[in-house]
């Protein structure tokens, strides 16, 4: 059992790292493909929303490469106290750069209207990495998960979402 949560936990924090270097590279690779100097994939929006979609799956890689680390010792208990107020300072920092991407969005409006979708998506990717990971679990890959899913009727809380709750009541006491 112990061996198969270390597993999930390394496949977990290396997905999510690898998904980030891998849009980064096809980001660049594409925009070497093609001329970028006049590209809605290089306005200010665009890349924006790109980099805060970045951010977040880092946020992700980081936090299951730390219950990875802390499963390796043997240690399932939640991340200690210094390592969950930075992911709530991560949280706060995120809330803030959605909000700015409000503005973002309207500024894009005006500046270049066919990169609109293109940011939309990213912008919404980077919304749902946010909730998947700091609200709701809304990732589901075996069917054993997905059977888990329709069994409880409704999304789950993240298990960053549980550790951050509990650090929260520890200090409203």
């Amino acid at each position: 059992m112990q061996k198969r949560v270390k597993r999930k936990l390394f496949h977990l924090y290396t997905g999510e790292l690898m998904a980030t270097v891998i849009f980064a590279v096809l980001w660049v690779s594409f925009l070497m493909q093609h001329d970028w100097t006049d590209s809605y994939l290089t306005s200010f929006s665009s890349v924006y929303a790109f980099v805060l979609l970045e951010f977040i799956l880092l946020q992700g890689s980081l936090y299951w490469f730390l219950k990875w680390k802390r499963a390796k010792e043997n240690d399932y208990a939640h991340l200690p106290y210094t390592q969950l107020r930075i992911f709530l300072f991560f949280k706060r920092v995120n809330l803030f750069l959605i909000a700015t991407g409000i503005a973002v969005f309207f500024y894009q409006l005006k500046a270049v209207e066919s990169g609109i979708y293109w940011y939309l998506f990213l912008y919404v990717f980077a919304i749902i990495e946010h909730i998947n990971y700091y609200h709701f679990r809304l990732s589901y890959q075996s069917p054993d998960e997905m059977k888990e899913l329709i069994r409880q009727r409704g999304l789950r809380k993240s298990i960053l979402a549980k550790e951050l709750n509990e650090l929260k009541k520890d200090f409203t006491v």
